[in-house]
């Protein structure tokens, strides 16, 4: 899978540049991009023979058309279901779907609101709406997309499920589910986060043998970091090296109730690489802490000034897991904003921070917010904050500067002068209690080590 991710602007000017610049004919382009498409699905469903193959008014029905014509020369049984009737297509995608009817591929045309009948199906094929959708899916086409999700059949979509943003990720409206997405020319990066990964299914790719040449084009605003780019920022340490290269972490966290957020945040930081670590937290829960990492350096703090001997020796500061809401909490984040140390904010530090008049960061800083923490800091609802990621989370970043992480399904991570990021790992087993406290003490630990806020 590439690491760069598009728009479906984006995608069509690529489309463009092939087309116009590169001498590859459209048709040509859709040909291949319904080959692509039957490979996979003789691959993934080598036993069907029945095929119900959903196709709409664009190029995506055109690749439709192309999937039931090789379906029918592999002696297949394909059934069309069109949204609009061939006669009204227009360009490349009227051309197959002719070829295809001449090659005798049976076609029904659905009226408004029809619904087709999938029972005689072994594998759905959705070619109804692509990347050009704004909004949601018009009321005349919510009956058949049910009939597709409410059907139980297997569904591999062509190029993004129908119904989904390519932009965002966001499903405004009646989508498609599918078992199986094979996503084309360029990958869309609504695919990858929002409702994105829970409606594609296994998500493939194919550039349709597209050159290098049209992608250089096309500037990359978005891209998906890969485990080679890990490893690359991860230099092996010397020999000779010692603890005092690597930086000091100072967790700040752990009110009454939530010492173990700041606990996790400690040992998080020591495993990852800090030289030291330190962690001031209320003074009754300071053995919990010797208990579990020893090496954690622990200290009772109950207001800022006592925080300023730690704040003097610190390199990086993780503030914010079980701060709380309270006095305790607001103290200490009054003197850590007043200080010039690279920080890493999250959980009740964000909470403490929203609705007030803030401006943006000073000094390096990485803000860890899930969706719901995003829109207090954006006085919008959480709602409104997953409806575009991408949006808010670059909103956000303009509010705050430094680096925004926006958490769930698809992090996407925002720093000035650098290409979007948006991590495709992790899955559901972490959406438990605690996951956003390892994270801030692995990112200040990283910090810590010498990444950049970015990289981190």
């Amino acid at each position: 899978m590439p690491e760069a991710l598009y728009t479906a602007a984006q995608t069509r000017e690529l489309d463009r540049i092939a087309i116009e610049q590169a001498g590859i004919p459209g048709d040509i382009l859709m040909t291949r991009a319904g080959e692509a498409a039957f490979l996979l699905l003789r691959e993934q469903w080598p036993e069907a023979r029945n095929l119900a193959i959903v196709c709409g008014a664009g190029n995506n029905g055109g690749d439709g058309y192309v999937v039931a014509l090789l379906a029918i020369h592999a002696g297949l049984h394909p059934q069309v279901y069109a949204s609009v009737a061939p006669a009204q297509l227009s360009g490349d995608a009227e051309m197959m779907a002719l070829r295809a009817m001449q090659e005798g591929v049976p076609v029904m045309v659905l009226g408004d609101g029809e619904v087709a009948d999938f029972s005689a199906a072994d594998v759905i094929v959705d070619g109804l709406l692509g990347t050009g959708l704004r909004g949601p899916v018009r009321d005349q086409l919510v009956p058949l997309i049910r009939a597709i999700n409410r059907s139980g059949k297997p569904v591999l979509a062509l190029d993004i499920p129908s119904g989904l943003s390519a932009d965002s990720g966001a499903a405004p409206g009646e989508v498609v589910h599918a078992d199986h997405t094979i996503t084309f020319i360029g990958v869309k990066r609504g695919l990858l986060t929002g409702e994105g990964p829970t409606l594609t299914g296994v998500l493939h790719f194919d550039d349709l043998r597209v050159p290098a040449s049209v992608y250089d084009k096309v500037e990359v605003h978005c891209r998906r970091p890969t485990l080679g780019a890990f490893h690359a920022a991860l230099k092996p340490r010397r020999p000779t090296a010692h603890k005092g290269l690597f930086g000091h972490v100072l967790v700040i966290g752990g009110d009454h109730g939530y010492a173990g957020a700041a606990v996790m945040a400690a040992q998080a930081a020591a495993r990852c690489g800090a030289g030291l670590v330190s962690l001031a937290t209320r003074r009754d829960h300071c053995a919990l802490m010797l208990t579990r990492q020893p090496e954690v350096m622990v200290r009772g703090v109950e207001n800022g000034d006592e925080l300023v001997p730690l704040l003097e020796k610190a390199t990086v500061i993780v503030l914010g897991p079980g701060l709380g809401q309270g006095p305790w909490g607001q103290t200490l984040l009054r003197k850590v904003l007043a200080t010039s140390i690279p920080r890493v904010l999250d959980a009740d530090a964000l909470n403490l921070m929203a609705g007030k008049d803030l401006k943006p960061a000073t000094v390096p800083q990485v803000v860890t917010p899930h969706p719901g923490e995003a829109g207090r800091l954006l006085e919008m609802a959480t709602g409104a904050v997953q409806q575009d990621r991408f949006a808010s989370v670059c909103r956000l970043q303009k509010k705050l500067g430094g680096t925004v992480l926006l958490k769930g399904a698809g992090t996407l991570v925002a720093s000035d002068g650098e290409v979007l990021a948006l991590n495709t790992s992790g899955n559901p087993g972490m959406a438990t209690g605690g996951m956003g406290d390892v994270l801030s003490g692995i990112i200040g630990a990283l910090l810590a080590q010498g990444l950049s806020a970015h990289d981190a």
